[in-house]
């Protein structure tokens, strides 16, 4: 693709990419202006990694509708840009393993608690220690529910409904969870006998990489009547759990590439890097990979509720208060392909939605959402970093025209992990941390490096450039106090 490039702003905080070359929609690119500098100098420079030339190269694949998006988060990943999303007719459109990537409905659980912050200080020393010990954290970690292989079929096929089935939280979980915790058309046949062996002894394990469990407190509410029906308060005690499929949801995403590569050729699509082989939606290879791509979202969904239990007993023997008192606030992913109906130049199409880094964020009326919640949209819960703090926004009428119901997942990286491990010496974050009262617990002091706040972007520009954009409203900041990390 030629390196000529027309970027121009279209709205507040919103810039179109005119389509070129083999482009078939334009590019939508939701960001502040320093981020757009930084876009389009990298693709300028040819940079190996450009996430301005990912947003273009997804807007060759055929059947896109709309335009490729790009959200304020936006990195580069691997074919799709990180804080991509991508919409596809079903006709003619694509299943596309790279606008889901390898850490299948990777994503974020947030649990709340009637404790006030004050109430939490005298314990958070060992409420940090007691979680680290009970969830199990770490790269390849294990935990202690072990499953044969009919009972991982079982998680696949039915997600968080199997982890509760097993005793692990209550059904009031499923009404706060984003498809209930369970995506239809799952099929564990369509997973290799090698991706569900990786994940005998994983169902309810925190991980590696940017995974973390945060006890955090609400530090700020920005839209009080969302927040209050959003059970949300200032100073209360909540507690964040981000983690996905663990190492099946990895061997899916490696399966299906190798499998979508294959079609791609068969069905003479031209893609532009190895990264973006897709096959399409009503083929048997793409019927197959959405098939496999669901079981390992009900996988995530799955480990997210086994790990809420273990918080929830944590909590409760800790700091004296009954297990049903901590409740799902919600539970959404930012690694998924789902079948959504959107307006479409004033028509009502069902469509394949593929949000890599990026989450739903259906506003007001949508039969989605948590009756509860309706009103308003359902929470979209943004992680930032250790240092920094976290969010809970929720969704609007503009978002759903502009970015198909999407938004950001995250503060988004600023450095890759292997830069941030030579700037930063992990014993010193945890350090620095402490001095500002958050404690870390961590079982790689590399992952720590890796993962320094200094590695992201700035959360609440990210978050602020959303609410400018008007894709998002922000309703309340979180900020943490005890970090467990991998």
């Amino acid at each position: 693709m030629s390196r000529r490039i027309q970027l121009e702003r279209a709205g507040t905080s919103e810039w179109v990419v005119t389509p070129f070359g083999d482009m078939r929609v334009p590019g939508r690119i939701i960001a502040d202006e320093a981020t757009i500098d930084e876009l389009r100098s990298s693709y300028e420079e040819g940079a190996e990694w450009s996430a301005l030339r990912q947003v273009c190269d997804v807007a060759t694949l055929p059947g896109i509708v709309g335009a490729s998006v790009a959200l304020p988060d936006v990195h580069p990943g691997y074919g799709f840009p990180i804080g991509g999303v991508a919409a596809f007719d079903l006709d003619d459109g694509m299943a596309a393993v790279g606008g889901v990537g390898f850490d299948i409905n990777c994503g974020v659980r947030l649990v709340s608690t009637p404790l006030a912050r004050k109430e939490i200080l005298p314990c958070v020393v060992q409420l940090g220690e007691n979680l680290f010990r009970n969830v199990p954290a770490g790269l390849g970690s294990q935990g202690s529910l072990r499953l044969s292989a009919r009972e991982i079929d079982d998680v696949l096929l039915r997600g968080a409904e199997s982890a509760i089935d097993r005793g692990f939280g209550s059904a009031r979980d499923l009404r706060f969870m984003e498809e209930k915790g369970r995506l239809a058309g799952a099929d564990p046949s369509a997973v290799s006998d090698l991706a569900k062996k990786r994940q005998f002894g994983q169902v309810g394990t925190l991980g590696s990489g940017n995974h973390y469990l945060e006890v955090q407190y609400v530090e700020q509410i920005l839209d009080p009547e969302a927040a209050a029906a959003y059970g949300l308060e200032t100073n209360q005690i909540v507690i964040s759990i981000h983690t996905g499929s663990r190492a099946l949801g990895h061997q899916i995403g490696q399966d299906s590439l190798k499998a979508a590569a294959e079609a791609a050729r068969a069905y003479g699509i031209r893609v532009s890097s190895p990264e973006l082989a897709c096959a399409p939606i009503r083929s048997e290879e793409g019927r197959r990979y959405l098939a496999a791509m669901a079981c390992g979202v009900n996988c995530a969904f799955a480990n997210r509720q086994v790990i809420t239990h273990l918080v929830r007993q944590t909590i409760s023997t800790t700091c004296a208060i009954p297990e049903d008192e901590i409740r799902t606030v919600y539970d959404i992913g930012h690694n998924s392909a789902k079948l959504e109906e959107h307006d479409v130049e004033g028509e009502r199409k069902k469509l394949l939605v593929h949000r890599k880094g990026a989450t739903r964020a259906f506003g007001p009326g949508r039969a989605e959402s948590p009756e509860a919640y309706r009103v308003f949209g359902h929470p979209i819960l943004v992680g930032g970093t250790m240092g920094t703090a976290s969010y809970v926004l929720r969704g609007t009428q503009r978002g759903m025209k502009q970015t198909f119901g999407s938004g950001v997942h995250g503060a988004g990286r600023a450095l890759s992990r292997k830069k941030a491990a030579k700037r930063f010496w992990g014993e010193r974050v945890i350090e620095e941390l402490a001095q500002r009262d958050i404690l870390v617990y961590a079982h790689s002091r590399r992952g720590v490096a890796e993962e320094a706040p200094g590695a992201y972007k700035d959360v609440d520009l990210v978050v602020g450039t959303a609410e400018e954009a008007g894709i998002s409203r922000a309703v309340a900041r979180l900020r943490p106090m005890a970090v467990i990390k991998g």
